[in-house]
């Protein structure tokens, strides 16, 4: 899988490829738009989607009283407005979104129709909900962690301990990163591990090679990805989630993906039984994970210390 691909596809999850609205059954059939900024994904990955099975478990079956409208943008982050139009055009009865652009995208394009975000990061500093508690409005869902810069940087210590220099690639204009102002408390996390940390930014797929050649050039110890730009690199690199670490990263920790499409379902269930998108607070993940790969590690020429492997949650051999 190219870069560009894979940072399209990785961070927006599994999600339902469009699904026959011919369908005819008694009873209404709702109708929910699914607004991505990746490409459309394979017939197999459907098929083991967690967001489907959870809806299923929910008794909401695919062609039978639920019905899918899905938009990809192919990573073109210009064409998600006018998508988001299609879908309330559709009249959708809801609309699912994973990353920030493509909630802002359907917050712009309707206030009535409910919108289910899955991968929501900082979204009261980017202006998706009011607060978490009570977010009010048409969004709600469910939301990755606060950056815990702390804990990213001493797993990157204990895996490289002569580490004295770490890149962060990030998108400065992702909504809500640059609201949040964490610079200065990135940088003094750092200094307290003897660490220099160095802002490395990538706002579209083209600014990837030339991030990448920067980071050859100036010779960091060690790349950390945050959060979104997952970018496949010949060094150690964190990452937010474990799918780039099963597509070659060094090591990921954060949140779960599968379980906040899984939460996502709830979401979908609740409000397509008449709840209100407002009155439904917004989850944070309750579960973390560390992964490992062994072989990555291996071709670096990294021996990965023994109390990091101890709290790592998955090893890949």
């Amino acid at each position: 899988m190219d870069r560009r691909r894979f940072l399209l596809t990785s961070l927006a999850g599994v999600v339902v490829a469009p699904l026959g609205a011919e369908a005819q059954h008694a009873g209404k059939v709702a109708r929910v738009g699914i607004l991505s900024v990746g490409t459309a994904p394979a017939p197999e990955e459907v098929a083991r989607s967690s967001f489907l099975a959870a809806l299923t478990d929910l008794r909401w079956i695919a062609g039978q009283n639920i019905v899918f409208e899905s938009r990809f943008a192919a990573g073109q982050t210009d064409r998600l407005s006018a998508l988001a139009a299609e879908l309330v055009q559709l009249k959708v009865d809801l609309i699912v979104t994973f990353l920030n652009q493509e909630t802002l995208a359907a917050k712009q394009a309707t206030a009535s129709i409910p919108i289910v975000m899955v991968l929501g990061v900082y979204p009261v500093e980017a202006g998706l909900v009011a607060s978490l508690a009570r977010p009010g409005g048409n969004v709600t869902g469910t939301t990755v962690a606060p950056l815990a810069a702390a804990k990213y940087l001493e797993m990157l210590k204990q895996a490289v301990p002569k580490l004295a220099r770490v890149a962060i690639l990030w998108d400065p204009s992702f909504p809500g990163l640059s609201e949040v102002g964490d610079r200065e408390r990135l940088e003094l996390e750092a200094r307290k591990l003897a660490l220099t940390l160095v802002s490395i930014e990538v706002q579209r797929p083209d600014d990837i090679e030339r991030a990448l050649a920067r980071i050859a050039d100036e010779r960091f110890g060690a790349l950390w990805v945050v959060p979104v730009g997952p970018i496949p690199s010949r060094m150690p690199t964190l990452f937010p989630a474990r799918e780039f670490v099963d597509a070659g990263g060094l090591m990921s920790y954060g949140y779960i993906r599968e379980d906040l499409l899984r939460r996502a379902a709830t979401y979908v269930d609740k409000i397509l039984r008449g709840a209100k998108p407002g009155d439904l607070p917004v989850e944070q993940p309750t579960k973390f994970e560390l992964v490992v790969n062994l072989k990555t590690a291996r071709a670096l020429g990294l021996t990965i210390p023994p109390a990091l492997l101890a709290r790592a949650d998955q090893l890949i051999e």
